[in-house]
């Protein structure tokens, strides 16, 4: 790998994700050497991917290099490579560019989409967890359109101009408002001959409730959004299979459609080489006490979306978001410095500083401990949030121009087919 000795103790870090970044900035020019493993050399602000596949922004708007976040450090390493196995007797990983020795491991890898061994809903549908992924999605989007232009079959143009999208929580009900307003505002721009009362846009949900995790205020004001928006929401129904052209549902409903986008669920990333009882026994974390220690293991952490640490207030451990993983990633990187100096670490202690949804033009939810916000107000505080924990000046300005556009014009000015999505066979 190329990393030089170091009279420093080494700190390994697989995942450039907001807990990765975090943990990095709070030992910044310490007497430590970092090494940090991604198998991207990006950042990927992944509360925006829904932007990106719906051609608000570009995908540089909300990815950033990781080289470039850390220029200045001291004694830091960034090494793009996907890391196959722990070793950790020999406290060792193995990488896909070799082997390298840590004195700490912290896991910080994140979760991937979980198609709870669908095999035919993970080979047919669109998930959208990374950036590529959600290209796929934007070049599909518009590949349909362009396809359901010259397409004389009535039946063949609604299943190219038919959305599926399961799951409503954040992404789902971000997702599905971006689409309903590229209908509203796109279609008779862009494809005059297209009826845009054509285009349909269905919300599949097997919680009683859009935005389950939310307030009962925050889902009642979005699905009243979202209805209003012309899409259709469909509660206590699961999908059970997508063969590519069919959604099938646990009740009568079939959806006949050429995209079909899943956002139903998360599992945990988690990287091999670590005993059975480390992990939980659902959702593919690692099991960790109150400082992030891996239970069974001194010297290997983790942090964020791979880790569940239960408390009295999170039975189930925190909730898979961007504030977590953050603050995690602090702690973890002041504790790591006690211990170097013999001293008592601190337990992590989890700020809720709230929750929030967009549903369009003008339109969100927000959660604050027991206030609660819609419309407006709360479409402006998500911008504002959002804006700020990008990473990058050059982003926050784009990205900011890139919505005051959008906003005048009504538009989503990023449409375009860079790469052409070819389903697979």
């Amino acid at each position: 790998m190329n990393i030089p000795k170091s009279k420093n103790p080494r700190v390994v870090i697989i995942g450039g994700g907001f807990g990765g970044i975090s943990l990095v900035k709070s030992l910044k020019n310490k007497p430590i050497q970092i090494v940090l493993i991604d198998k991207h050399n990006y950042h990927t602000f992944q509360p925006l991917l829904y932007q990106v596949s719906t051609s608000g922004l570009e995908p540089d708007s909300i990815a950033y290099p990781l080289r470039k976040i850390f220029k200045n450090y001291r004694d830091f390493h960034f090494r793009m490579a996907s890391v196959e196995a722990i070793l950790a007797e020999t406290k060792e990983i193995n990488t896909s560019i070799g082997i390298i020795s840590y004195d700490y491991l912290v896991i910080a890898s994140g979760s991937k989409t979980n198609f709870f061994g669908n095999l035919d809903i993970e080979q047919n549908s669109m998930p959208m967890k990374t950036v590529p992924q959600a290209l796929n999605i934007r070049s599909l989007v518009l590949e349909n359109f362009e396809k359901a232009v010259v397409c004389e079959d009535a039946n063949q143009r609604k299943s190219l101009m038919s959305f599926v999208i399961a799951g409503a929580g954040p992404t789902g009900v971000e997702l599905a408002g971006a689409l309903a307003e590229f209908k509203n505002g796109i279609i008779k721009k862009d494809y005059p001959n297209l009826n845009a009362q054509e285009m349909t846009i269905h919300l599949i949900e097997g919680e009683s409730r859009v935005l389950p995790p939310m307030s009962l205020f925050a889902s009642k004001k979005a699905e009243r959004f979202l209805k209003k928006m012309g899409v259709a929401i469909h509660l206590n129904t699961f999908v059970k299979n997508y063969d590519g052209k069919t959604v099938t549902t646990n009740s009568n409903l079939c959806f006949e459609t050429e995209t079909f986008i899943w956002s139903a669920g998360v599992t945990g990333a988690a990287v091999q080489g670590l005993a059975v009882e480390s992990f939980t026994e659902r959702g593919n974390k690692y099991r960790v006490d109150s400082f992030n220690k891996v239970i069974g293991y001194e010297a290997i952490y983790a942090i964020g979306d791979i880790a569940q640490m239960k408390t009295e207030t999170y039975p189930k451990g925190h909730p898979m978001l961007a504030q977590p993983a953050i603050q995690q990633g602090k702690n973890l990187g002041k504790n790591l410095l006690l211990i170097l100096k013999n001293k008592q670490p601190n337990q992590f202690s989890y700020i809720d500083k709230g929750s929030m949804a967009t549903i369009g033009r003008n339109k969100a939810v927000a959660d604050y401990k027991k206030l609660h916000f819609g419309g407006f107000f709360a479409w402006f505080l998500w911008m504002f949030v959002h804006l700020w924990f990008l990473v990058g000046f050059r982003n926050r300005i784009v990205t900011f121009f890139n919505w005051t556009y959008n906003y005048i014009n009504f538009d989503q000015a990023a449409r375009l087919i860079i790469r052409p999505y070819i389903k697979k066979k």
